[in-house]
């Protein structure tokens, strides 16, 4: 089994040539014993020649999209803390030591960058990814009954067991809120310290399209909200099914009982199959309920094997 780097420093680019030197110098005057590999995503503008050129140890994903690099990261290093930073040079490399700290001292299994406590409302200046981030963090916090403050922060620090236990379904920019909803439903320990947050400079661009990633990331809290919480998302359908079949048949069954007569039996009749229908999803909530806290235990029981493994080798 091959030993295990202290820290290493995982930055995922997509032309990222203007600030990436910038980004290596400062993590390596930060963290001088850590290893610093860039994962170039099929940069066009020279990034990887660029990285290599500052002391990073350069590899390639070909799969196009953040979430395809981050697991590419994950599944290819091993670390005892892995700290991802964006190349983008928007989080100041000093402001991570607390997250770095908390992997390694204090059982923490993901450290959060908080972007949003500090300055990214003030910084940003693209005001639909501010709304943006406010409704992402409020939908999962109400969903997931949690108090994160920033679910898409790009700044994270994991433990080996995190990474290693982290499938990383999402090809794209969700992945940062598969991480988060992840970490919440599985239990593992979260933290969470404010970081800087500054614009990226004068020639950079950004490749988050507000609209369309932010589809893609509501689109990942619905499904992952259908997965993991699988008795109060049918729940929730099967009772708005439900009420729409009652105040259909409302209406014919008190008719009925004024006139004892039932003119209106197409609608009595679609009625009683959409209270069938709730029904249906109501069972099939709890059935996958039920599932779902198997996969739990059986999730909890290969995190003890794991951690006992790791403490053998």
């Amino acid at each position: 089994m091959a030993e295990r780097e202290k820290i290493a420093i995982l930055i995922p680019c997509y032309n990222e040539s203007l600030t990436i030197t910038k980004v290596i110098e400062d993590y390596r005057q930060q963290y001088p014993s850590a290893k610093i590999y860039v994962y170039d995503n099929n940069s066009t503008d020279g990034t990887s020649d660029i990285a290599r050129s500052a002391g990073a140890e350069v590899r390639f994903t070909r799969r196009q999209g953040k979430g395809n690099v981050v697991s590419a990261m994950l599944t290819d290093i091993d670390a005892d803390c892995y700290l991802i930073a964006d190349g983008d040079d928007t989080y100041p490399a000093a402001d991570t030591i607390a997250l770095v700290n908390d992997v390694l001292r204090h059982d923490i299994d993901m450290a959060i960058g908080d972007r949003l406590s500090s300055s990214y409302f003030t910084e940003n200046r693209r005001p639909f990814h501010n709304s943006g981030n406010r409704l992402v963090r409020a939908l999962i916090n109400r969903l997931f009954n949690s108090s994160v403050n920033d679910i898409m922060t790009g700044s994270r620090a994991l433990s080996y067991r995190f990474a290693k236990n982290f499938p990383a379904l999402s090809p794209g920019f969700e992945i940062e809120t598969e991480m988060t909803i992840h970490a919440l439903d599985k239990g593992f320990n979260i933290s969470e310290h404010p970081v800087g947050y500054r614009d990226r400079p004068a020639g950079s661009t950004s490749k988050l399209n507000t609209f369309r990633d932010g589809l893609k990331v509501l689109r990942t809290i619905f499904m992952l909200f259908r997965d993991f919480r699988p008795l109060q998302f049918f729940s929730a359908i099967s009772v708005v099914i439900a009420l729409i079949s009652f105040v259909m048949a409302i209406p014919v069954f008190m008719e009925y009982f004024d006139t004892g007569l039932v003119p209106r039996f197409p609608t009595l009749i679609f009625s009683g199959f959409l209270f069938i229908f709730a029904m249906l999803l109501f069972a099939t909530g709890l059935i996958l309920d039920s599932i779902k806290r198997r996969d739990n235990t059986a999730f909890r029981l290969r995190i003890i094997d794991f951690d006992r493994f790791n403490k053998q080798h």
